[in-house]
């Protein structure tokens, strides 16, 4: 019965942004059950961009980066507990203390963790640092406090590229090596990242693209490490920056669509078992989902940005309290932004999902831009280089599938662009950092068992 939704008992796995914003949006949508929120960190819900750009820089600390309630979600917080799996038929959340959590909807919300240093020793020797966590961006922050006399930072990728630019704000010498031919190569495509090598280099970093890191050197401290091209670099700080891993291994035994690359949903929120098979009381939002867009060909996307844990936390929310024919998909338009090296990039829609670009407005000289990405002939994506506010004219372009090149709008708007290019989206396994957009098209994470 449709009432029996706004009642019972839900459960929240991962007391992230998304985590958060679905508790808050189950009580905006009248539900008046039980609601218990599950994170394996010891603190209520916090923000992380702060973490790679004020707290490193002096201008906040980390204890200072906990989200704002929209409202009292009422709910039961089970902090610093980890979540060790689901069952489906019994509809329980186990927990590492031994405890397991009867539920009608659960709502897994379980994010993404720093992808470590493959050698376990290596990245143990004191200086080197992931950026993931609260805990993380105070002990970097105090690092770099301390003026160590050069850090070195591994993967160019957002996260990198803000380490890095904090790095020179403050007046530190910073390496970055990067595998890929440019920073911001795997989000942005070659024609941009070499924007964001020559702005690195303008602003004193020694960036190495084209090399891996082979070894990281220290004795107890981090002293150095060796580059595939037999160069070393002397540092006293190492940065880990080599993206993100989705946390999804607590459900490996659960039978849910889970793997490397998040949990599949549909664009309801709902999320599949293993046989591609929709489920109605297990739902999904923020970094570890995959979910399918029709205008990027249904392929299923998987997005580490901001906005999308609180749209998707918000339509999950909404799904999990209302009737079949009241639900709502989630198709919101991927957006994110960065500031780095004095710029700040914005951009909106897959920049991945593209065959060619083309500048729509001001020049790579100029470095103020507005790149229009392209794919079979629409509109795909845009990202603006200080030029933020060209940004809902292309939104609109891409919602529209407008025909690509895009013709010419508005005075101040775009001119007609004529001169495309490739876009130059590399293959993700040449880079040292993964995209914050992945288009993960049809593949299955394993082979499935013959019923």
């Amino acid at each position: 019965m449709p009432g029996d939704l706004k009642s019972g008992r839900i459960v929240i796995v991962g007391a992230s942004l998304a985590g958060l914003r679905a508790a808050e949006a189950l009580r905006e949508e009248g539900f008046t059950g039980s609601v218990t929120v599950v994170g394996d960190e010891p603190h209520a819900p916090y923000d992380r961009p702060p973490l790679s750009k004020q707290v490193l820089l002096g201008q906040a600390t980390a204890d200072t980066t906990g989200l704002p309630m929209r409202r009292d979600p009422e709910a039961e917080w089970r902090l610093g507990v980890r979540a060790t799996g689901v069952d489906l038929l019994e509809k329980r959340v186990r927990l590492d203390d031994g405890e397991s959590l009867p539920y009608d909807r659960v709502l897994i919300a379980t994010g993404t963790r720093a992808r470590p240093w493959p050698d376990q020793r290596e990245g143990a020797l004191d200086g080197v640092f992931t950026l993931r966590t609260r805990e993380d961006g105070a002990g970097l922050a105090e690092r770099l406090a301390a003026r160590p006399e050069r850090v070195l930072v591994i993967g160019a990728g957002f996260t990198g590229s803000e380490i890095a630019s904090a790095c020179r704000e403050l007046g530190i010498e910073v390496t970055v090596a990067e595998r890929g031919p440019a920073p911001l190569v795997g989000a942005l495509g070659g024609t941009l990242a070499k924007l964001a090598a020559v702005m690195q280099r303008n602003h004193g970093v020694d960036l190495r693209t084209g090399v891996t890191v082979t070894a990281l050197n220290g004795d107890g401290s981090f002293t150095g490490a060796q580059l595939s091209d037999g160069s070393r670099v002397d540092a006293d700080v190492c940065v880990v920056a080599l993206g993100a891993i989705r946390n999804v291994e607590w459900l490996a035994d659960s039978g849910l669509a889970a793997g490397p690359r998040g949990i599949a949903c549909d664009a309801g929120c709902r999320a599949f078992n293993m046989y591609g098979i929709v489920t109605d009381d297990v739902f999904v939002a923020g970094d570890v989902s995959r979910f399918p867009h029709p205008l990027f060909g249904y392929q299923m996307l998987s997005l580490e940005h901001w906005g999308n844990a609180v749209e998707q936390a918000e339509v999950a929310a909404h799904n999990m309290v209302n009737p079949g024919p009241l639900q709502r998909p989630h198709l919101s338009i991927p957006t994110f932004w960065s500031t780095q090296f004095g710029l700040n990039i914005k951009s909106v829609g897959v920049p991945t999902y593209s065959d060619h670009v083309v500048i729509a407005q001001g020049s790579l000289e100029a470095r103020r831009l507005a790149m229009v990405y392209g794919y079979q002939g629409r509109v795909t994506a845009a990202v603006t280089v200080d030029m933020a506010k060209s940004l809902d004219y292309y939104r609109h372009l891409i919602e529209t599938a407008a025909p690509f090149p895009p013709p010419p709008g508005a005075q101040d708007r775009a001119i007609a662009a004529d001169v495309t290019i490739p876009s130059a989206v590399p293959d993700p396994s040449v880079l040292s950092h993964g995209p914050t957009v992945a288009l993960t098209g049809y593949l299955p994470d394993r082979r499935l068992t013959v019923v």
